[in-house]
């Protein structure tokens, strides 16, 4: 297992969102410069991990979970996300799946009725990233009043702790 940190939202956000996954990407790579974590390569054919500390646990998963299932296809999240950072993980569903995951998760998501198909929509919804051990187990939320800074210490903190047993 490894730490991720699951954030909600939607690509056709005009800001927030924006802002936040922006703040995501500097997470990532606050987070995995740590020694830690170990650090992942990627080639054309593979993927290697690697640390200088024989503990280390995996680089952090950043995933990123449509509120807006009807306009991001995984085609969508994919070019959207890449603008941010490549270790992004998108991930979309039906409306009933998605309702479901914010569900688990306590998000709270609003799309407005009515709206006709092509027609440009918001989606109201929770701004927190959901730090989630590598058991899978919800840590902490992480909400906008933090930094990139902050919240990569907070993260930093739980993976110290977990490093050393204390969890």
């Amino acid at each position: 297992g490894r730490y991720s940190l699951v954030y909600f939202g939607f690509s056709h956000c005009p800001d927030i969102c924006p802002e936040e996954l922006d703040k995501m990407a500097q997470m990532i790579d606050l987070v995995n410069a740590s020694p830690l974590l170990s650090s992942q390569t990627t080639s054309s054919s593979t993927t290697s991990t690697t640390s200088s500390n024989p503990n280390a646990l995996p680089p952090l998963l950043p995933i990123f979970i449509t509120c807006d299932p009807a306009r991001d296809t995984p085609a969508v999240l994919a070019t959207y996300l890449s603008e941010f950072h490549p270790a992004i993980v998108g991930l979309t569903g039906t409306w009933e799946q998605i309702k479901d995951v914010c569900k688990k998760y306590r998000v709270y998501f609003s799309t407005p009725s009515g709206v006709k198909q092509g027609e440009d929509y918001l989606v109201d919804h929770s701004i927190y990233f959901y730090l989630m051990d590598p058991e899978g187990d919800f840590v902490e939320a992480i909400g906008r009043q933090h930094s990139p800074e902050e919240a990569a210490g907070i993260i930093l903190g739980h993976v110290g702790d977990w490093a050393q047993g204390r969890r």
